[in-house]
């Protein structure tokens, strides 16, 4: 049974860091892209950083240069460091893995396996 399971997230004010973690379980993906995703109440869910491939990483232009994402595959875990937040940035944070062959992929439709997600609350 895969499992993907957030922490990290909470209440911090602008221009304040979290460092969310995704830790999976039941399967190792050291060779699957994986991602973070937002959602904020009444909008859809959104795409906010993935790596693949030993180390490549993409972001969301809201999110480039303020966000890193990493992964340590001996955990096989994925984390999100959050600098410099803004209150834009409040949202249920998911992690995600994606099916093969979907390396790069923004798409949520491209991601089959998702955490329960964690929530994140920057205040002004």
């Amino acid at each position: 049974q895969v499992q993907l399971v957030e922490s990290g997230g909470g209440l911090v004010q602008a221009g304040g860091s979290l460092r969310l973690s995704c830790a999976a379980s039941g399967r190792t993906f050291s060779s699957y892209a994986m991602g973070w995703f937002h959602q904020a109440p009444g909008k859809e869910r959104d795409f906010v950083a993935i790596t693949w491939n030993g180390g490549r990483t993409y972001y969301a232009d809201s999110v480039k240069g303020r966000f890193t994402i990493s992964r340590d595959n001996a955990k096989n875990t994925v984390y999100l460091q959050m600098n410099s937040l803004k209150p834009e940035d409040t949202a249920v944070y998911y992690c995600a893995v994606a099916r093969y062959g979907r390396s790069g992929s923004t798409r949520t439709d491209d991601y089959n396996y998702w955490g329960q997600g964690t929530q994140v609350t920057v205040s002004s």
